[in-house]
Protein backbone atom coordinates (compact mmCIF):
# COMPACT_ATOMS: atom_id res chain seq x y z
CA UNK A 1 0.00 0.00 0.00
CA UNK A 2 1.48 3.34 -1.07
CA UNK A 3 1.72 5.82 1.82
CA UNK A 4 -0.28 9.05 1.78
CA UNK A 5 2.12 11.97 2.35
CA UNK A 6 0.83 15.03 4.18
CA UNK A 7 2.69 18.31 3.76
CA UNK A 8 3.30 19.52 7.30
CA UNK A 9 4.15 22.99 6.00
CA UNK A 10 0.77 23.52 4.31
CA UNK A 11 -1.69 25.94 5.99
CA UNK A 12 -4.15 24.31 8.35
CA UNK A 13 -7.62 23.82 6.86
CA UNK A 14 -10.78 22.02 7.94
CA UNK A 15 -11.43 19.19 5.52
CA UNK A 16 -14.09 16.61 4.96
CA UNK A 17 -13.29 13.23 3.46
CA UNK A 18 -16.01 11.71 1.29
CA UNK A 19 -16.15 8.29 -0.33
CA UNK A 20 -16.92 8.06 -4.00
CA UNK A 21 -19.91 5.70 -4.04
CA UNK A 22 -21.31 6.33 -7.52
CA UNK A 23 -21.03 2.73 -8.61
CA UNK A 24 -19.11 -0.46 -8.14
CA UNK A 25 -17.30 0.38 -11.37
CA UNK A 26 -15.45 3.18 -9.58
CA UNK A 27 -13.60 0.56 -7.53
CA UNK A 28 -10.31 -0.86 -8.61
CA UNK A 29 -7.92 -3.31 -7.08
CA UNK A 30 -4.25 -3.90 -6.71
CA UNK A 31 -2.16 -6.87 -5.75
CA UNK A 32 -0.78 -7.34 -2.27
CA UNK A 33 2.91 -8.00 -2.90
CA UNK A 34 3.25 -10.23 0.13
CA UNK A 35 0.74 -12.95 -0.73
CA UNK A 36 -0.86 -12.03 -4.02
CA UNK A 37 -4.30 -11.29 -2.56
CA UNK A 38 -6.46 -8.69 -4.28
CA UNK A 39 -7.23 -5.59 -2.25
CA UNK A 40 -10.19 -3.41 -3.19
CA UNK A 41 -9.56 0.31 -3.22
CA UNK A 42 -11.79 3.34 -3.53
CA UNK A 43 -11.20 6.91 -4.59
CA UNK A 44 -11.52 9.53 -1.85
CA UNK A 45 -11.80 13.26 -2.42
CA UNK A 46 -10.56 15.75 0.15
CA UNK A 47 -12.53 19.00 -0.13
CA UNK A 48 -13.03 22.20 1.78
CA UNK A 49 -16.59 23.56 1.79
CA UNK A 50 -17.30 21.48 -1.31
CA UNK A 51 -14.34 22.93 -3.25
CA UNK A 52 -11.15 21.18 -4.13
CA UNK A 53 -8.08 21.99 -2.05
CA UNK A 54 -5.50 23.90 -4.08
CA UNK A 55 -5.69 24.48 -7.82
CA UNK A 56 -7.07 21.04 -8.66
CA UNK A 57 -8.93 18.22 -6.88
CA UNK A 58 -6.80 15.93 -4.78
CA UNK A 59 -7.78 12.27 -5.19
CA UNK A 60 -6.44 9.81 -2.66
CA UNK A 61 -6.59 6.06 -3.27
CA UNK A 62 -6.59 4.08 -0.08
CA UNK A 63 -7.72 0.52 0.77
CA UNK A 64 -11.42 0.26 1.57
CA UNK A 65 -11.79 -0.35 5.35
CA UNK A 66 -13.26 -3.83 5.52
CA UNK A 67 -15.18 -4.69 8.68
CA UNK A 68 -16.62 -8.15 8.04
CA UNK A 69 -15.29 -10.81 10.41
CA UNK A 70 -15.85 -14.51 9.86
CA UNK A 71 -15.40 -17.60 12.00
CA UNK A 72 -14.47 -20.24 9.45
CA UNK A 73 -13.58 -23.12 11.75
CA UNK A 74 -14.57 -24.14 15.27
CA UNK A 75 -13.53 -27.15 17.33
CA UNK A 76 -13.84 -28.37 20.90
CA UNK A 77 -12.21 -31.21 22.80
CA UNK A 78 -12.95 -32.92 26.10
CA UNK A 79 -10.75 -35.53 27.81
CA UNK A 80 -11.98 -39.15 27.74
CA UNK A 81 -12.76 -39.59 31.45
CA UNK A 82 -15.85 -38.52 33.38
CA UNK A 83 -16.86 -37.86 36.98
CA UNK A 84 -20.48 -38.38 37.96
CA UNK A 85 -21.98 -36.78 41.10
CA UNK A 86 -22.27 -40.03 43.06
CA UNK A 87 -18.61 -40.87 42.49
CA UNK A 88 -17.42 -37.61 44.01
CA UNK A 89 -18.65 -38.77 47.42
CA UNK A 90 -16.87 -42.13 47.20
CA UNK A 91 -13.71 -40.35 46.07
CA UNK A 92 -13.74 -37.95 49.02
CA UNK A 93 -14.50 -40.73 51.52
CA UNK A 94 -11.09 -42.20 50.75
CA UNK A 95 -9.35 -38.94 51.65
CA UNK A 96 -11.48 -37.29 54.35
CA UNK A 97 -13.58 -38.44 57.29
CA UNK A 98 -16.76 -37.00 55.86
CA UNK A 99 -18.94 -38.75 58.46
CA UNK A 100 -17.36 -37.02 61.43
CA UNK A 101 -19.23 -34.08 63.02
CA UNK A 102 -16.22 -31.88 62.35
CA UNK A 103 -16.55 -32.29 58.60
CA UNK A 104 -20.09 -31.04 58.18
CA UNK A 105 -18.75 -28.49 55.72
CA UNK A 106 -17.78 -31.28 53.30
CA UNK A 107 -21.25 -32.73 53.71
CA UNK A 108 -22.71 -29.34 52.78
CA UNK A 109 -20.58 -29.36 49.65
CA UNK A 110 -21.80 -32.86 48.78
CA UNK A 111 -25.40 -31.73 49.27
CA UNK A 112 -24.71 -28.95 46.79
CA UNK A 113 -23.21 -31.57 44.48
CA UNK A 114 -26.59 -33.29 44.29
CA UNK A 115 -28.40 -30.07 43.39
CA UNK A 116 -26.22 -28.81 40.54
CA UNK A 117 -28.13 -30.84 37.91
CA UNK A 118 -24.78 -31.76 36.34
CA UNK A 119 -24.94 -35.39 35.27
CA UNK A 120 -21.30 -35.82 34.27
CA UNK A 121 -18.06 -33.81 34.25
CA UNK A 122 -15.14 -34.32 31.91
CA UNK A 123 -11.79 -34.87 33.67
CA UNK A 124 -8.24 -35.45 32.48
CA UNK A 125 -7.48 -38.57 34.55
CA UNK A 126 -9.50 -41.65 35.42
CA UNK A 127 -10.71 -41.58 39.00
CA UNK A 128 -8.77 -44.79 39.65
CA UNK A 129 -5.48 -43.04 38.88
CA UNK A 130 -3.15 -42.88 41.93
CA UNK A 131 -2.66 -39.17 41.22
CA UNK A 132 -5.91 -38.39 43.04
CA UNK A 133 -5.12 -40.33 46.24
CA UNK A 134 -1.78 -38.97 47.38
CA UNK A 135 -1.36 -38.04 51.03
CA UNK A 136 -1.06 -34.35 50.21
CA UNK A 137 -2.42 -32.23 47.40
CA UNK A 138 -0.10 -31.84 44.39
CA UNK A 139 2.10 -28.74 44.37
CA UNK A 140 1.73 -25.89 41.91
CA UNK A 141 4.83 -27.10 40.05
CA UNK A 142 3.30 -30.58 39.69
CA UNK A 143 0.06 -29.07 38.40
CA UNK A 144 2.11 -27.05 35.93
CA UNK A 145 3.67 -30.21 34.53
CA UNK A 146 0.28 -31.88 34.17
CA UNK A 147 -1.19 -28.89 32.36
CA UNK A 148 1.75 -28.39 30.02
CA UNK A 149 1.21 -31.95 28.84
CA UNK A 150 -2.53 -32.62 29.08
CA UNK A 151 -3.78 -29.03 28.66
CA UNK A 152 -1.55 -28.48 25.65
CA UNK A 153 -2.69 -31.76 24.07
CA UNK A 154 -6.37 -30.82 24.45
CA UNK A 155 -5.70 -27.42 22.86
CA UNK A 156 -3.82 -29.00 19.95
CA UNK A 157 -6.72 -31.39 19.25
CA UNK A 158 -9.24 -28.54 19.31
CA UNK A 159 -7.03 -26.42 17.02
CA UNK A 160 -6.68 -29.21 14.49
CA UNK A 161 -10.46 -29.54 14.32
CA UNK A 162 -10.84 -25.81 13.74
CA UNK A 163 -8.12 -25.74 11.07
CA UNK A 164 -9.61 -28.75 9.31
CA UNK A 165 -13.03 -27.14 9.12
CA UNK A 166 -11.54 -23.83 7.96
CA UNK A 167 -9.64 -25.72 5.23
CA UNK A 168 -6.41 -24.04 6.28
CA UNK A 169 -2.90 -25.31 6.83
CA UNK A 170 -0.68 -24.08 9.65
CA UNK A 171 1.25 -22.02 7.09
CA UNK A 172 -1.90 -19.96 6.44
CA UNK A 173 -2.22 -18.72 10.05
CA UNK A 174 -1.09 -15.14 10.59
CA UNK A 175 -1.79 -14.82 14.34
CA UNK A 176 -2.71 -16.80 17.42
CA UNK A 177 -4.63 -15.56 20.45
CA UNK A 178 -4.83 -17.88 23.47
CA UNK A 179 -6.03 -17.95 27.06
CA UNK A 180 -5.92 -20.10 30.17
CA UNK A 181 -6.38 -19.47 33.88
CA UNK A 182 -5.08 -22.84 35.11
CA UNK A 183 -1.46 -22.34 34.10
CA UNK A 184 0.88 -19.42 34.63
CA UNK A 185 4.16 -20.77 33.23
CA UNK A 186 6.54 -18.83 31.01
CA UNK A 187 6.89 -19.21 28.11
CA UNK A 188 3.14 -19.51 27.89
CA UNK A 189 1.36 -22.69 26.89
CA UNK A 190 0.43 -21.05 23.59
CA UNK A 191 4.02 -21.41 22.41
CA UNK A 192 3.91 -25.15 23.16
CA UNK A 193 0.66 -25.46 21.21
CA UNK A 194 2.10 -23.56 18.25
CA UNK A 195 5.19 -25.74 18.24
CA UNK A 196 3.15 -28.95 18.34
CA UNK A 197 0.98 -27.73 15.50
CA UNK A 198 4.02 -26.70 13.48
CA UNK A 199 3.15 -23.01 13.11
CA UNK A 200 5.77 -20.71 11.63
CA UNK A 201 8.15 -19.14 14.19
CA UNK A 202 7.17 -15.68 12.95
CA UNK A 203 3.47 -16.24 13.68
CA UNK A 204 2.19 -13.30 15.75
CA UNK A 205 1.22 -14.67 19.20
CA UNK A 206 -0.91 -13.13 21.97
CA UNK A 207 -1.61 -14.82 25.32
CA UNK A 208 -4.24 -13.39 27.68
CA UNK A 209 -4.00 -13.81 31.43
CA UNK A 210 -6.23 -12.89 34.36
CA UNK A 211 -9.60 -13.07 32.56
CA UNK A 212 -10.60 -16.53 33.84
CA UNK A 213 -13.95 -17.86 32.69
CA UNK A 214 -14.50 -14.79 30.48
CA UNK A 215 -11.54 -15.86 28.36
CA UNK A 216 -13.46 -17.49 25.52
CA UNK A 217 -15.01 -14.22 24.37
CA UNK A 218 -11.99 -12.18 25.48
CA UNK A 219 -9.88 -13.94 22.87
CA UNK A 220 -12.65 -13.48 20.31
CA UNK A 221 -12.73 -9.74 20.99
CA UNK A 222 -8.94 -9.54 20.82
CA UNK A 223 -8.81 -11.54 17.58
CA UNK A 224 -11.49 -9.29 16.08
CA UNK A 225 -9.51 -6.17 16.93
CA UNK A 226 -6.38 -7.63 15.32
CA UNK A 227 -8.33 -8.69 12.21
CA UNK A 228 -9.82 -5.22 11.81
CA UNK A 229 -6.40 -3.61 12.09
CA UNK A 230 -5.14 -5.90 9.32
CA UNK A 231 -8.13 -4.92 7.19
CA UNK A 232 -7.17 -1.26 7.53
CA UNK A 233 -3.67 -2.19 6.37
CA UNK A 234 -5.09 -4.06 3.39
CA UNK A 235 -3.80 -7.44 4.60
CA UNK A 236 -5.59 -10.76 5.11
CA UNK A 237 -5.82 -12.06 8.69
CA UNK A 238 -6.35 -15.70 9.63
CA UNK A 239 -6.26 -15.90 13.41
CA UNK A 240 -6.20 -19.20 15.30
CA UNK A 241 -7.62 -18.62 18.78
CA UNK A 242 -7.78 -21.22 21.52
CA UNK A 243 -8.59 -21.75 25.20
CA UNK A 244 -7.66 -24.69 27.40
CA UNK A 245 -8.31 -25.43 31.07
CA UNK A 246 -7.48 -28.29 33.43
CA UNK A 247 -9.63 -27.49 36.47
CA UNK A 248 -10.16 -30.97 37.94
CA UNK A 249 -6.66 -31.36 39.35
CA UNK A 250 -7.31 -28.46 41.75
CA UNK A 251 -10.01 -30.40 43.61
CA UNK A 252 -7.74 -31.40 46.49
CA UNK A 253 -6.69 -27.80 47.09
CA UNK A 254 -10.33 -26.71 47.01
CA UNK A 255 -11.48 -29.35 49.49
CA UNK A 256 -8.51 -28.71 51.79
CA UNK A 257 -9.57 -25.05 51.86
CA UNK A 258 -13.07 -26.08 52.91
CA UNK A 259 -11.61 -28.11 55.77
CA UNK A 260 -9.39 -25.19 56.84
CA UNK A 261 -12.19 -22.60 56.80
CA UNK A 262 -15.32 -23.91 58.57
CA UNK A 263 -17.60 -21.12 57.34
CA UNK A 264 -16.61 -21.54 53.72
CA UNK A 265 -19.09 -23.06 51.26
CA UNK A 266 -17.22 -23.76 48.06
CA UNK A 267 -18.92 -24.61 44.75
CA UNK A 268 -15.89 -25.09 42.49
CA UNK A 269 -15.28 -28.78 43.43
CA UNK A 270 -18.78 -29.70 42.22
CA UNK A 271 -18.93 -27.56 39.06
CA UNK A 272 -15.63 -27.46 37.19
CA UNK A 273 -14.28 -29.78 34.53
CA UNK A 274 -11.57 -29.93 31.85
CA UNK A 275 -11.75 -28.99 28.20
CA UNK A 276 -10.45 -26.95 25.27
CA UNK A 277 -11.86 -25.10 22.30
CA UNK A 278 -10.48 -23.27 19.26
CA UNK A 279 -11.73 -21.18 16.37
CA UNK A 280 -10.31 -19.54 13.26
CA UNK A 281 -11.36 -15.92 12.74
CA UNK A 282 -10.69 -14.24 9.39
CA UNK A 283 -11.19 -10.79 7.98
CA UNK A 284 -12.86 -10.19 4.62
CA UNK A 285 -9.51 -10.13 2.83
CA UNK A 286 -8.78 -13.77 3.72
CA UNK A 287 -9.50 -15.81 0.61
CA UNK A 288 -12.60 -18.02 0.90
CA UNK A 289 -13.65 -16.73 4.34
CA UNK A 290 -16.92 -15.19 3.21
CA UNK A 291 -17.96 -18.27 1.24
CA UNK A 292 -17.35 -20.90 3.91
CA UNK A 293 -17.84 -19.18 7.27
CA UNK A 294 -20.00 -20.77 9.98
CA UNK A 295 -20.52 -17.61 12.05
CA UNK A 296 -20.16 -13.96 11.21
CA UNK A 297 -19.07 -11.87 14.18
CA UNK A 298 -21.31 -8.81 14.14
CA UNK A 299 -20.35 -6.95 17.31
CA UNK A 300 -19.06 -7.21 20.85
CA UNK A 301 -18.98 -5.39 24.19
CA UNK A 302 -17.25 -5.81 27.54
CA UNK A 303 -17.70 -4.29 30.99
CA UNK A 304 -16.48 -4.74 34.55
CA UNK A 305 -18.93 -4.72 37.45
CA UNK A 306 -17.76 -2.16 40.07
CA UNK A 307 -16.76 -3.44 43.52
CA UNK A 308 -17.13 -7.11 42.57
CA UNK A 309 -13.53 -8.29 42.34
CA UNK A 310 -13.69 -10.18 45.64
CA UNK A 311 -16.81 -12.09 44.61
CA UNK A 312 -15.08 -14.02 41.84
CA UNK A 313 -11.36 -14.58 41.85
CA UNK A 314 -8.74 -17.28 41.32
CA UNK A 315 -5.51 -16.89 43.27
CA UNK A 316 -2.31 -18.89 43.11
CA UNK A 317 -1.40 -21.04 46.11
CA UNK A 318 1.60 -23.33 46.72
CA UNK A 319 -0.84 -26.22 46.30
CA UNK A 320 -2.72 -24.97 43.25
CA UNK A 321 -5.25 -22.34 42.27
CA UNK A 322 -7.84 -21.40 44.86
CA UNK A 323 -11.09 -20.12 43.44
CA UNK A 324 -13.55 -17.87 45.27
CA UNK A 325 -17.12 -17.85 44.01
CA UNK A 326 -19.56 -16.11 46.35
CA UNK A 327 -23.33 -16.57 46.38
CA UNK A 328 -23.66 -13.02 45.02
CA UNK A 329 -22.16 -13.91 41.64
CA UNK A 330 -25.35 -15.16 39.88
CA UNK A 331 -27.28 -11.99 40.73
CA UNK A 332 -24.37 -9.72 39.84
CA UNK A 333 -24.02 -11.41 36.46
CA UNK A 334 -27.73 -11.49 35.66
CA UNK A 335 -28.22 -7.84 36.63
CA UNK A 336 -25.46 -6.85 34.22
CA UNK A 337 -26.52 -8.94 31.21
CA UNK A 338 -29.59 -6.84 30.37
CA UNK A 339 -27.86 -3.42 30.21
CA UNK A 340 -24.92 -4.95 28.36
CA UNK A 341 -27.30 -6.53 25.84
CA UNK A 342 -29.07 -3.18 25.39
CA UNK A 343 -25.78 -1.38 24.87
CA UNK A 344 -24.59 -3.87 22.27
CA UNK A 345 -27.94 -4.04 20.48
CA UNK A 346 -28.26 -0.26 20.34
CA UNK A 347 -24.73 0.19 19.00
CA UNK A 348 -25.54 -2.14 16.10
CA UNK A 349 -28.89 -0.75 15.02
CA UNK A 350 -27.40 1.59 12.44
CA UNK A 351 -25.09 -0.95 10.83
CA UNK A 352 -26.84 -4.30 11.13
CA UNK A 353 -30.15 -6.00 10.55
CA UNK A 354 -29.69 -8.04 13.71
CA UNK A 355 -32.27 -6.17 15.76
CA UNK A 356 -35.92 -6.11 14.68
CA UNK A 357 -37.55 -2.77 13.93
CA UNK A 358 -40.00 -1.10 16.24
CA UNK A 359 -39.84 0.00 19.86
CA UNK A 360 -39.56 -3.30 21.68
CA UNK A 361 -38.27 -3.79 25.20
CA UNK A 362 -35.15 -5.82 25.95
CA UNK A 363 -37.10 -9.00 26.72
CA UNK A 364 -38.83 -8.86 23.34
CA UNK A 365 -35.54 -8.19 21.60
CA UNK A 366 -33.81 -11.02 23.49
CA UNK A 367 -36.39 -13.50 22.22
CA UNK A 368 -35.19 -12.85 18.68
CA UNK A 369 -31.88 -14.58 19.43
CA UNK A 370 -30.54 -17.96 20.40
CA UNK A 371 -28.29 -17.61 23.44
CA UNK A 372 -24.87 -19.17 23.95
CA UNK A 373 -24.58 -18.38 27.65
CA UNK A 374 -21.62 -19.43 29.75
CA UNK A 375 -23.36 -21.98 32.02
CA UNK A 376 -21.70 -21.12 35.32
CA UNK A 377 -24.58 -22.67 37.29
CA UNK A 378 -28.17 -23.79 36.90
CA UNK A 379 -29.15 -20.60 38.77
CA UNK A 380 -27.69 -18.40 36.03
CA UNK A 381 -29.19 -20.46 33.21
CA UNK A 382 -32.68 -20.48 34.67
CA UNK A 383 -32.32 -16.87 35.80
CA UNK A 384 -31.61 -15.61 32.28
CA UNK A 385 -34.43 -17.72 30.89
CA UNK A 386 -36.87 -16.20 33.36
CA UNK A 387 -35.55 -12.64 33.02
CA UNK A 388 -36.10 -12.51 29.26
CA UNK A 389 -38.91 -15.06 29.03
CA UNK A 390 -36.84 -17.31 26.77
CA UNK A 391 -37.89 -20.77 25.67
CA UNK A 392 -35.56 -23.52 26.92
CA UNK A 393 -34.63 -24.35 23.32
CA UNK A 394 -33.08 -20.87 23.01
CA UNK A 395 -30.58 -21.95 25.66
CA UNK A 396 -30.45 -25.60 24.66
CA UNK A 397 -26.72 -25.71 23.92
CA UNK A 398 -25.84 -24.08 27.25
CA UNK A 399 -28.04 -26.53 29.17
CA UNK A 400 -26.60 -29.45 27.19
CA UNK A 401 -22.95 -28.57 27.83
CA UNK A 402 -23.61 -27.83 31.50
CA UNK A 403 -25.47 -31.09 32.20
CA UNK A 404 -23.16 -33.40 30.26
CA UNK A 405 -19.72 -31.89 30.83
CA UNK A 406 -19.86 -29.34 33.65
CA UNK A 407 -18.13 -25.96 33.57
CA UNK A 408 -14.70 -25.85 31.90
CA UNK A 409 -13.97 -22.16 32.52
CA UNK A 410 -12.70 -20.18 29.49
CA UNK A 411 -13.40 -22.69 26.65
CA UNK A 412 -16.99 -23.30 27.78
CA UNK A 413 -18.75 -20.51 25.88
CA UNK A 414 -16.90 -21.55 22.69
CA UNK A 415 -17.93 -25.16 23.25
CA UNK A 416 -21.53 -23.95 23.60
CA UNK A 417 -21.25 -22.14 20.24
CA UNK A 418 -19.82 -25.29 18.69
CA UNK A 419 -22.60 -27.41 20.14
CA UNK A 420 -25.33 -24.94 19.17
CA UNK A 421 -24.67 -25.16 15.44
CA UNK A 422 -24.97 -28.96 15.58
CA UNK A 423 -28.35 -29.09 17.33
CA UNK A 424 -30.62 -28.58 14.36
CA UNK A 425 -32.54 -25.59 13.11
CA UNK A 426 -32.46 -22.45 15.20
CA UNK A 427 -32.45 -18.68 15.01
CA UNK A 428 -30.08 -17.03 12.61
CA UNK A 429 -28.75 -14.59 15.20
CA UNK A 430 -26.95 -15.59 18.38
CA UNK A 431 -25.88 -13.77 21.54
CA UNK A 432 -22.83 -15.24 23.28
CA UNK A 433 -22.14 -14.16 26.86
CA UNK A 434 -19.69 -15.11 29.59
CA UNK A 435 -18.12 -13.63 32.70
CA UNK A 436 -15.03 -14.08 34.82
CA UNK A 437 -12.94 -12.51 37.60
CA UNK A 438 -13.33 -8.80 37.98
CA UNK A 439 -16.27 -9.42 37.61
CA UNK A 440 -15.75 -8.89 33.88
CA UNK A 441 -18.60 -9.52 31.45
CA UNK A 442 -18.12 -10.27 27.76
CA UNK A 443 -20.86 -10.35 25.11
CA UNK A 444 -20.84 -10.89 21.35
CA UNK A 445 -23.47 -11.02 18.62
CA UNK A 446 -23.05 -13.46 15.78
CA UNK A 447 -24.94 -14.46 12.69
CA UNK A 448 -24.77 -18.16 11.99
CA UNK A 449 -24.78 -19.89 8.62
CA UNK A 450 -26.63 -23.17 8.21
CA UNK A 451 -25.86 -25.08 5.03
CA UNK A 452 -27.70 -28.11 3.77
CA UNK A 453 -26.58 -31.30 5.43
CA UNK A 454 -24.48 -29.62 8.14
CA UNK A 455 -26.88 -29.88 11.08
CA UNK A 456 -26.58 -32.96 13.26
Amino acid sequence: MEPVVIDSEAPAVHTSVTFNTESQNNRSSKTNKKDGSRVAVQSISATENGSALGASPTNLRIPKPFSALYITGLGSQYPPFTLKPDRLKSFLQKLYDIESPGDLRIKRMLELNQRTMIESRSIIKALEDPFWYRSVAPSISELDRVFRRAGVDLAVQACRKALREAKLSVEDITHTVAVTCTNAGNPGFDLLVCQKLGLKPETDRTLLHGVGCAGGLSIMRTAATIAQSYSMRGCPARILSFASEICSINVRTDVDQIVEQPDLIKASPVLYSDGAAAFVLCNELAEGAQEQHIYELSGWETTTIPNSACDLEVMMNPLGFRATLTKEVPNLALNTIEPLFERLRTSMLAKSALAPSGKLNNADQAKEFDWALYPSSITVLEGLQKMFGLHEEQLKASFDVYKNHGVSSSPTVLIVLDRLRKMGEGRENVVACCFGPGITMEMAMLRRVVRNGEDE
